[in-house]
């Protein structure tokens, strides 16, 4: 008989005390939602104008094979973003001239941070600047008028 009692007690509590502020929890966090200003979509890409020359396919499967020899998939997608940005963002991000090869030829090389946010590209310095360039042009290779 107490136990019952009990019980009856315990319920009357937690429909007068414990259930109200249950329902106003679950009311804010539908205000919440619906508050939220929806996320921008931040292009990372940040394009750099320029002239840009082709690079010959005998070429570009050169440097498909030093990439796929390297460790750069472990980052690095062709068109999906993962660790480090997708090759094909880093080949719409980049005219194809000589300049921008020997650049990210030595950042292949060197590695680095910043270009794409906080997140840092181990160096590479076993990689001939040849080798990093002929990289470079296959990566490159990659946009799409």
């Amino acid at each position: 008989m107490i136990k019952a009692a009990y019980r009856s007690a315990v319920c009357a509590y937690f429909l007068m005390f414990l259930l109200p502020v249950v329902i106003s929890m679950a009311a804010c966090k539908e205000e919440k939602k619906e508050k939220r200003a929806p996320r921008k979509q931040v292009d990372y890409i940040k394009k750099i104008e320029g002239p840009s020359d082709s690079i010959p396919a005998s070429i570009a499967q050169r440097g498909e094979v030093l990439v796929a020899y390297a460790d750069c998939y472990e980052c690095h997608k062709k068109t999906a973003r993962f660790i480090g940005p997708a090759f094909e963002d880093i080949a719409k991000r980049y005219p194809v001239n000589d300049g921008y090869i020997k650049l990210l030829g030595l950042r292949i090389i060197n590695g680095g941070s910043g270009a794409w946010g906080n997140v840092v590209m181990r160096p590479h310095p076993n990689l001939t600047q040849e080798d990093a360039e002929t990289m470079a042009k296959f990566i490159l290779s990659l946009k799409k008028e």
